[in-house]
């Protein structure tokens, strides 16, 4: 069984939304990420991935995304045993200036190009990874507003 994560990387003037995560949370509490969270249980439903990241986005920091792209997904497994599917969608700013709305889960957020992202030797390999994809994607697309 797995958890299902979904990740935003919403870009915005030359820069990355990270966020601070809570040093409550449960994993990677203190570290820099993406923005997101967990599918709830919804039974049957469709665009549950999209309509959940669209959700934990505001929820965390306050902001409307919109124009999802797909950027890649992978899976791991948490400290305390818990295998998680994560997907990480490109993101488009639409509206809000982001904020830690939720101080169980966001401590600080944090604005950061691709090369202060891909230079930070304590930013995990993953993150870089995540970035690293949806930069090409968003240069790919280099007509879209992202």
């Amino acid at each position: 069984m797995f958890v299902v994560n979904v990740e935003g990387a919403i870009h915005r003037n030359g820069k990355w939304l990270l966020i601070l995560r809570s040093e409550k949370e449960e994993y990677a509490g203190g570290t820099l990420s993406l923005v997101g969270g967990k599918c709830e249980l919804e039974g049957y439903s469709s665009d549950i991935l999209e309509r959940t990241l669209i959700r934990e986005i505001f929820e965390e920091v306050g902001c409307e995304v919109t124009g999802l792209k797909y950027v890649n997904s992978s899976s791991f497994v948490t400290d305390s045993g818990m295998n998680v599917i994560d997907i990480v969608f490109l993101c488009h700013h639409k509206s809000g200036e982001p904020f830690s709305k939720s101080s169980e889960e966001v401590d600080d957020i944090i604005w950061m190009t691709t090369s202060e992202i891909q230079g930070n030797t304590e930013l995990p390999g993953y993150l870089k990874n995540n970035i690293k994809q949806a930069e090409k994607i968003l240069l790919d697309n280099s007509n879209d507003k992202y």
